[in-house]
């Protein structure tokens, strides 16, 4: 069973369409990641999910239960994360952890879910002098609260320090490691290649991509580069290189380094020459191309439909009215 299914989700806001014919399935136990330019419909999704807002047309389910006919079910079993969230600034960090209990009806060791996610010291501490990052851990500890099937985040390292950030992504993959679905939304892209299984790429409301990153990236036929350290460097070097058949680009950086671009496939071939035209290889490396130039090929100049490149998914303040967890 799918842990999130979306069938041809649109939503539309007059005549602003923030969602175009969404179809997604996110599988149990996966670390799902969401991204998009902002406004591109990352967070009406995830409204949708919870049944904050309800779709214009299609259908979406959440560990089998229709999101908007079976709300009630999915937010017993969902822990949320949202990019818009209130505290209560009057009470400490352990009150609201104590008001998630209580709403869930779970049995989580307070001081330990504080512990979790680095709030130990601060248990006691009125939420209103917390920092950004420090309400962003409360809202997490809330979410982790009754060990939920769903782990649903959206942009959860805003405001996180790198350790803070460094310990969301341990979180991500406890999570995972339970047993739960991770899905998360975020514009920093580091966050999403280090602990993603696959990602989604939204662009202006239409899903132009669902696959793995590395299928992504061939998807595109993107090249990888290469750093060679060689002795001596020389115009016959250079140019026996760039005869290589799927060399796009031969740079000589100085200091016995060549910068060369080339399709994955050659990257032997052009070690190969260089042997072969006399000289020695002292070093190399090689880099893929990063995930922020796949996201822009993507939402800039990206396939216009999700089926080209999709894999089959496998098996505040006081008077704030709520905290969403």
């Amino acid at each position: 069973m799918s842990a999130i299914e979306l069938r041809g989700v649109t939503k539309r806001y007059g005549d602003v369409t923030a969602l175009d014919d969404v179809s997604l399935s996110v599988a149990e136990g996966e670390i799902f990641g969401f991204l998009g330019p902002n406004g591109a419909g990352k967070s009406t999704t995830i409204d949708i999910l919870l049944d904050f807002v309800r779709p214009t047309a299609g259908s979406a389910a959440v560990l089998g239960y229709d999101a908007q006919a079976d709300s009630l079910a999915v937010r017993r079993r969902v822990g949320v994360l949202p990019d818009g969230y209130h505290l209560y600034d009057r009470l400490t960090a352990r009150q609201h952890l104590e008001f998630a209990v209580d709403s869930k009806r779970a049995t989580d060791d307070i001081d330990a879910v504080l512990e979790r996610v680095g709030l130990a010291d601060a248990a006691d501490r009125k939420a209103g002098g917390f920092s950004k990052g420090m309400k962003q851990r409360l809202v997490l500890a809330m979410a982790l609260v009754g060990e939920p099937d769903v782990l649903v985040l959206d942009e959860p390292t805003t405001g996180l320090d790198p350790n803070g950030a460094r310990r969301m992504r341990e979180i991500i993959r406890e999570e995972r490691d339970r047993g739960a679905t991770v899905f998360f939304s975020s514009h920093i892209l580091e966050q999403v290649e280090a602990v993603c299984d696959r990602v989604g790429i939204l662009r202006e409301g239409r899903l132009v991509a669902v696959d793995t990153i590395d299928a992504l990236r061939g998807a595109l036929g993107s090249e990888a580069r290469l750093t060679l350290t060689v002795d001596p460097v020389s115009e016959d070097l250079v140019a026996a290189v760039a005869a290589v058949e799927g060399v796009s680009s031969v740079r000589e950086d100085g200091e016995g380094q060549l910068s060369v671009a080339c399709e994955e496939a050659a990257k032997t071939a052009v070690l190969a020459a260089v042997e072969a035209a006399g000289a020695r290889l002292l070093d190399f490396d090689t880099e893929d191309v990063s995930l922020e130039e796949l996201f822009a090929a993507y939402t800039e100049d990206a396939p216009d439909a999700a089926g080209e490149t999709e894999a089959d998914a496998p098996a505040a303040d006081d008077e704030a009215p709520e905290v969403r967890a």
